[in-house]
């Protein structure tokens, strides 16, 4: 190789990266000021738990982002240790050529992406072109690897991903979406193959694709960025980094598995939690928020948990994963203490955030389809016979012949509440305060609804539906509602920390933060978060 450029090319203004837009939702560009972020934050956990030591300062540590977009990630690990390695490398040329061959790696999501990764740290997409910095490589790939994967189907979907044979089987000269990280039995074999050689990284970091779309239309999506955190700790790395949604606290389709293993594996010593998207992805729609982690094999412990949204103080607490009780991640540090009073005062067990069996709201919440009958189903427009009785449908009302009903029979003519299945609409936005859920209203004996809605009793007089009503409209009740909500979805699941009341009152939030002796503080972060509920609205 000769003539190739000198390290000074990556002198550049503006940073590209920071302005290149998305490929999509599902492959999100990471900007530079974050990666930077999740990279400050390792440093500081690296020397805390290596005696002080600068981890920018080892020549012998390896990094590994097995989700290779822009490169950012690489690129500024590679600026971070050309300026830490100074000593140990004093010539430029012979520094940079010992990073970039010996200890960052990458491995492209797709051909597109690699190209860019390579252009980002080589400064060409050539790593032995005449215009790449990277001396010592004798292959275009140089550490950033990519190659055209396929997904292995299986009743119609890929055993390692889950996605949809119709949509993803695709011709050559066609991205799969295979990424070549997460479909393998063994990664540390695959690594080899990759590399080729026996790679043992000590920091993998990243910004994995989140979702895949179940049909190949985005009709549907399901995650796949859990199956990325699994690989990388399979390869048993000190430290992982790695950001990700923020909807496997509480829910998220098929992440329970990866849910139960986050939360109670103590070596996640670390998580920023963002309720905002936006605020780390500017226009990147997606809804309830992003986190990273930090994952630490040596130091075991409780984690930091801090949380970010706008102009707001940072909140940072440091306490368990998962607290005795429950099966989800408390999100707000806030709201753990509210929530710690509610159980007390309700006489749940010490040390203890599970409701007395008893008091538990949820058990008034029907599941979906709660009268059987699917959001597309339509009424008659007008009553047809004696036996019809009113449904409350999506854009509205209509009538449905009581002997239609198979599902649900014991709510039919008794009073009710029905509450909206989906949350009140921001587009893809999460903002505060909100209303957590829409404004529900009071279901007369004799209606029923489609899966609009889930119903909400039963309950013997009118008194009693207000009384229920009314607390619905609380800021402290919808608080409690939130704390298990990690999507727009409002299941009967995520009523698990109310707890019900004597229903013969019409309630107001003052009785509530009374009853549990919240402090002022406690009240404040309430009305920060929940919007005041306008009855009137529809």
């Amino acid at each position: 190789m000769i003539n190739q450029a000198s390290f000074s090319l990556r002198s550049r203004n503006p940073d590209v990266l920071t302005c290149i837009a998305n490929l999509s939702n599902d492959e999100v560009f990471t900007p530079p000021e974050f990666a930077n972020q999740m990279l400050d934050n390792l440093a500081t956990n690296w020397a805390a738990g290596n005696g002080g030591a600068d981890l920018w300062a080892d020549p012998s540590v390896k990094f590994l982002d097995p989700c290779t977009k822009s490169g950012v990630f690489l690129r500024e690990i590679t600026t971070r240790l050309t300026k830490g390695l100074e000593s140990a490398i004093p010539d430029l040329e012979e520094r940079v050529a010992h990073i970039l061959t010996n200890q960052v790696f990458g491995i492209g999501i797709t051909h597109l992406t690699a190209l860019l990764a390579r252009r980002s740290v080589y400064c060409s997409k050539h790593a032995s072109g005449e215009h790449s910095i990277a001396n010592g490589f004798s292959n275009d790939d140089g550490n950033i690897w990519f190659e055209r994967s396929e997904h292995s189907w299986k009743a119609g979907k890929c055993r390692y991903c889950g996605a949809p044979r119709k949509g993803f089987e695709r011709k050559d000269g066609l991205e799969t979406h295979a990424y070549a990280f997460i479909h393998t039995d063994n990664i540390k074999t695959r690594l080899t193959e990759i590399f080729g050689d026996h790679m043992q990284f000590d920091v993998i970091i990243g910004n994995p694709p989140y979702q895949l779309s179940d049909d190949g239309f985005g009709k549907s999506a399901a995650p796949i960025y859990h199956h990325f955190v699994k690989q990388a700790k399979a390869l048993e790395p000190r430290y992982l980094s790695m950001v990700i949604p923020a909807r496997w606290f509480a829910g998220g389709k098929g992440l329970d598995e990866f849910r139960s293993s986050m939360l109670s594996d103590d070596r996640v010593t670390s998580i920023d939690d963002y309720l905002s998207a936006a605020d780390v992805f500017p226009g990147v729609g997606l809804k309830g928020g992003v986190c990273y982690f930090l994952w630490d094999k040596e130091n075991p412990g409780k984690c930091k948990v801090s949380t970010h949204f706008k102009d707001w103080p940072v909140s940072t607490s440091t306490r368990p994963l998962l607290e005795n009780g429950t099966d989800v991640f408390v999100r707000f540090n806030e709201g753990l203490s509210i929530l710690k009073k509610v159980v007390a005062v309700e006489g749940g067990e010490p040390q203890s955030l599970s409701l007395p069996e008893n008091v538990r709201f949820e058990r008034l919440v029907s599941s979906r389809k709660p009268f059987g009958l699917e959001t597309t189903f339509r009424g008659n427009t007008g009553k047809s016979s004696e036996d019809d009785i009113v449904i409350h449908q999506n854009g509205g009302t209509g009538y449905v012949a009581k002997r239609e009903i198979s599902t649900g029979l014991h709510l039919i003519d008794k009073w009710k509440i029905f509450a909206g299945y989906a949350a009140p609409g921001t587009g893809n936005k999460d903002t505060y305060p909100h209303k957590i859920i829409s404004t529900p209203f009071i279901g007369k004996p004799g209606t029923v609804s489609t899966e609009t809605y889930l119903c909400i009793g039963p309950f013997q007089s009118k008194t009693q539906a207000d009384s229920v009503f009314s607390y619905l409209s609380c800021r402290l009740t919808r608080l409690l509602i939130l704390l298990h909500k990690p999507s727009q979805h409002v299941t009967r699941k995520v009523y698990t920390f109310v707890p019900t009341q004597k229903w013969d009152t019409k309630w107001k939030d003052s009785d509530l933060y009374k009853k549990y002796d919240l402090s002022e503080a406690e009240i404040a972060f309430i009305e920060k978060v929940v919007r005041p509920m306008d009855l009137t609205d529809s």
